[in-house]
């Protein structure tokens, strides 16, 4: 299953799980935790190297016999958040005093890297594209940004009424100019002032080889699995701004590179032209009240 719904893939304690073997693949992996006021979730990283990313509330991460604190965020579209690296072959315990939510983005590793604290100022945001395509992009775990042995995973942040992920691309095809990466993407989308939930949409598409066909309708908590294919836009409703984290990995070098569908590639060089939507950066290391 590619689409999976919140709540359709969890194993206590969390609300969602997916491990290389669950999705079909060799490296890449999330979890989901939702843990109540004053609650706490033990684990074993196993073979994977983990980052604990806070998206509602902070906590305490031990690991082995280390602690750090995490100060975590109010939701995804208040703040950067801080976060801690944890290395596979570890125990770990993630307490929380007033509740939270927390995805543990993750990929199965060689090298076993020390614990970690990831400072929220040290995330360098990056704002991409422009007009209707623009988006802001939290590089907390890239290449250039932390070290890691294979896992990649970044923060995207989407206006509503923009698409992101544009044009689409692909990175299933080893080479000079792409990276073999398997990747997922798991969704927030901020509410309507009425109270309502809001909502996003997500296409996926193949090319000889390797069919794939998806657009699916997403909501908060969900996920989409991305194996290989073309995969964009990225669709914020209009009213409904846009959340997602992206986690990649893949058996080659830790390399980012993509490849670009050249039926749509142009749209790159018309942002030449056009400026970056106003309403950006949707978030800074600054708490920010929504209105």
């Amino acid at each position: 299953m590619t689409h999976l719904r919140r709540g359709t893939a969890g194993e206590k304690p969390f609300e969602t799980v997916v491990t290389p073997e669950s999705a079909g693949w060799g490296f890449s992996g999330l979890r989901i935790l939702d843990l109540a006021i004053g609650t706490r979730a033990t684990f074993h990283t196993g073979d994977a190297e983990m980052i604990v990313l806070p998206l509602t509330g902070g906590c305490d991460v031990t690991c082995d016999d280390e602690r750090v604190t995490l100060t975590g965020r109010r939701s995804v579209f208040s703040r950067v958040t801080d976060f801690a690296y944890l290395p596979r072959d570890s125990a770990v315990i993630i307490r929380t005093p007033n509740g939270g939510r927390f995805a543990l983005p993750a990929a199965r590793a060689e090298r076993r890297l020390p614990f970690r604290y990831g400072p929220a100022d040290a995330v360098p945001v990056e704002l991409r594209g422009a007009g209707q395509a623009s988006r802001q992009v939290n590089n907390f775990c890239t290449p250039e940004s932390f070290d890691a042995d294979r896992l990649i995973a970044v923060e995207v942040l989407t206006p509503g009424g923009n698409w992101s992920s544009y044009p689409p691309h692909k990175h299933d095809t080893p080479g000079a100019d792409e990276c073999a990466l398997e990747e997922i993407y798991y969704y927030e989308v901020a509410g309507s002032p009425v109270g309502a939930p809001g909502v996003g949409y997500q296409r996926v598409y193949g090319h000889p080889g390797r069919e794939i066909d998806v657009c699916a309708e997403v909501r908060s908590g969900d996920v989409v699995l991305i194996p290989y294919g073309w995969h964009g836009p990225s669709m914020a409703a209009p009213g409904y701004d846009l959340y997602y984290l992206n986690v990649m990995a893949g058996a080659g070098e830790r390399r980012w590179l993509f490849s670009d569908d050249p039926e749509h590639a142009w749209v790159r060089g018309s942002w030449n032209h056009q400026e970056p939507d106003p309403r950006l950066p949707l978030t800074s290391t600054r708490e920010r009240r929504r209105p």
